[in-house]
């Protein structure tokens, strides 16, 4: 994977640089002198010709690309448009393309450019202006960043041949449920989807059973399908905080699935503990309104073999304390290293 870590100096300078880690970014500065073949605009360390390092330099276009570039760096710039052409030379060649924080809007892609690039693999494309997603016709495309747009519509189809996509992020935009009703089927590989801060009033429909994190905190979620859990075998996590979820939206045991290990339904509108499977390791409800303490959400049977994993259970700012749990719950949550009331 490029670019190379140097395991010492980037311990050394993890702070420092640490918002670039999400595309294994290495300043040029560490990189050494740039090589010949690179638009003047731009550097191609000698080191790593392979990468045009065009970031933060105020540009206002994508430069012309060099024939042998994998490697592009466009963030943090003003970046409006591109135009068509300037990636004729990679279009075969190109695996990650970074877009991050420019002001570029779906009518100003010219056709001829993203459409072109049939094996990328990484394409972060997030605070932009974007009013939908932009996608490459390459099936290796196994990363996708569009969060902080303004994306109104994820028409159904775009990702149906994306069969080695593993994560998606589309947080921080104006999404609703049906717009991204279709949009996730077809995808075989899907372990992280991230649709965390939009408008939906319900959990992503037809997501792959590959799924292992799915994060929809900051919505309008009110409730759970019956057995919408079931059909995510793979899920690990789940996130639904900071949403409307009432009891009435969740069918009796929605949560009891064997693969969740950490559930967070934390600052909604909860008036009890919903049942989960003995196999949870970490749930959060603060900030609900449960004002009981059933023990039963948690052990059905309690045994030498029977006994909730639970390790970390928040209650905090809700209507029950340590007083409100029964005497034997120390047989059940006998794992439970931290449980907050307060």
């Amino acid at each position: 994977m490029f670019p190379l870590r140097l395991p010492l100096l980037a311990a050394l300078v993890t702070v420092a640089l640490c918002q670039y880690y999400d595309y294994d970014y290495q300043p040029v500065s560490m990189l050494g002198p740039s090589g010949p073949n690179c638009h003047q605009e731009c550097e191609c360390p000698i080191n790593f010709p392979s990468a045009m390092y065009c970031d933060t330099r105020k540009l206002k276009f994508v430069p012309f690309v060099p024939t042998g570039i994998k490697y592009l760096y466009l963030q943090n710039n003003l970046i409006e448009e591109i135009k068509a052409g300037v990636f004729d030379n990679v279009t075969d060649t190109l695996r990650w393309l970074v877009l991050d924080n420019n002001q570029i809007t779906n009518g100003k892609i010219e056709k001829g450019t993203i459409d072109k690039l049939t094996v990328l693999e990484k394409l972060f494309f997030s605070s932009n202006e974007l009013t939908e997603p932009v996608i490459p016709p390459s099936k290796s495309l196994d990363e996708l960043k569009m969060m902080h747009n303004k994306m109104t519509k994820f028409p159904s189809g775009l990702l149906s041949d994306k069969e080695n996509l593993t994560s998606v992020n589309l947080q921080h935009n104006q999404l609703t449920s049906d717009a991204i009703a279709g949009a996730f089927k077809g995808l075989k590989k899907l372990l992280s989807l991230d649709v965390s801060h939009n408008k939906l009033k319900k959990l992503p429909a037809g997501v792959p059973s590959s799924l292992e994190m799915l994060y929809a905190d900051y919505n309008d979620i009110d409730g759970v399908g019956a057995g919408y859990l079931n059909k995510l075998p793979a899920l690990q996590y789940l996130r639904i905080s900071h949403n409307k979820l009432v009891d009435s939206g969740l069918p009796a045991g929605v949560f009891n699935t064997t693969s969740l290990v950490e559930l967070d339904l934390s600052f909604n509108k909860l008036q009890s503990i919903p049942e989960v499977n003995e196999q949870l390791e970490q749930l959060y409800l603060q900030a609900n309104e449960i004002n009981k303490f059933d023990l039963s959400s948690f052990c059905k049977y309690v045994g030498i073999t029977s006994f909730s994993r639970l390790k970390h259970l928040r209650l905090d700012a809700n209507n029950i304390t340590h007083s409100s749990m029964p005497p034997e719950y120390s047989n059940c949550l006998r794992q439970a290293s931290d449980i907050m009331f307060e």
